[in-house]
């Protein structure tokens, strides 16, 4: 058995055949994590002391990041002692469930994006956090979707989701669903969800349906206004073309931005053009005083952290949520 010492004189015990993750999750701490699947960035974190092996080989860090002694918590077990510069995020997260569900709604927002609305039979008690995301079950068959939505209990969720060629779920959601067809989800799941502190600004950014999560987020702040008025709030939303930005914001905050993003645009597109990190430089030079919430694909998570950094953006206060195709 070793001892797994984090920040905040915090400790927990792991043996040789145990994620770290996992043997956090039993010891009643929560640390960072998403997919579960080492397919994300989510649960990165710095050894600063030990050893530790792969259970499964990763291909998502970069050799650099391997070698400054990054891993990933829920794909390592460790082979001695060890000391992470990680904390305790101090939230306890709902019990994941798994529960039948029914479509309510399936609206087709663009050729690729489709709003689902997902019915909880009456008085089932799912609770989650704005930004936590689900797994939707049909047969054999799971996908991973954010929740589009807040708790508003009316036992409803709401997901955006994207048409992947040769996808099979993709296939059903365009081709085949419903409405009352019968599905069971698991969840919630993940940890990318808000964060209080003393920041000044907020910063959401996000490419494609990673706009689900920012969403929820920004419905949360709404709902809490009060709460963010001394606030700067910032979304920044990226597409390739103009059907790719699917959602607009109808939120009245005082403090209040939300710049979309296209990478390739037509003539008649009048916003900002280029990539979402990029952007979000070019509206703030100084990011010391400032959170950010990404989410979207590895690629961009990680060139915006990179970048992010250069500007003044402190390493505990980017907090981000990889969507990784499961074809």
């Amino acid at each position: 058995m070793f001892n797994i010492e984090i920040r905040n004189n915090k400790s927990f015990e792991c043996d040789g055949d145990t994620t770290i993750l996992y043997a956090a999750k039993k010891a009643g701490i929560t640390l960072e994590h998403s997919c579960l699947s080492a397919r994300c960035r989510s649960c990165i974190v710095r050894v600063k002391e030990g050893k530790t092996v792969n259970e499964h080989e990763e291909f998502v860090l970069s050799e650099k990041e391997r070698s400054d002694g990054y891993i990933l918590s829920c794909n390592v077990k460790p082979l001695s002692n060890l000391k992470l510069d990680i904390e305790d995020l101090g939230v306890e997260l709902s019990e994941v469930k798994t529960l039948p569900c029914k479509i309510q709604v399936l609206d087709k927002l663009s050729t690729d994006i489709l709003r689902v609305v997902l019915r909880l039979p009456p008085n089932t008690n799912f609770s989650y956090i704005p930004g936590q995301y689900i797994n939707v079950i049909k047969g054999t068959i799971k996908r991973s979707y954010s929740i589009a939505s807040t708790s508003n209990g009316d036992s409803t969720i709401e997901l955006f989701i994207k048409k992947y060629e040769d996808g099979i779920m993709s296939k059903y959601w365009f081709e085949e669903a419903n409405e009352n067809d019968l599905l069971r989800l698991e969840g919630p799941l993940g940890t990318f969800f808000y964060r209080d502190s003393e920041t000044k600004v907020i910063i959401l950014m996000a490419t494609g349906t990673g706009i689900a999560p920012v969403k929820a987020i920004l419905e949360q702040i709404s709902h809490n206004y009060k709460q963010f008025e001394h606030k700067k709030i910032l979304v920044i939303w990226g597409g390739r073309y103009t059907e790719d930005l699917f959602w607009r914001p109808e939120i009245e905050l005082k403090n209040f931005t939300f710049i979309p993003v296209l990478s390739r645009p037509d003539e008649n597109w009048k916003g900002s053009i280029g990539y979402v990190q990029d952007v979000l430089v070019s509206q703030i030079q100084n990011l010391e005083n400032a959170q950010v919430y990404a989410c979207g694909s590895n690629e961009m998570i990680a060139s915006s952290k990179l970048l992010l950094a250069k500007y003044g953006l402190k390493e505990n206060n980017f907090y981000s949520d990889a969507f990784v195709s499961s074809n």
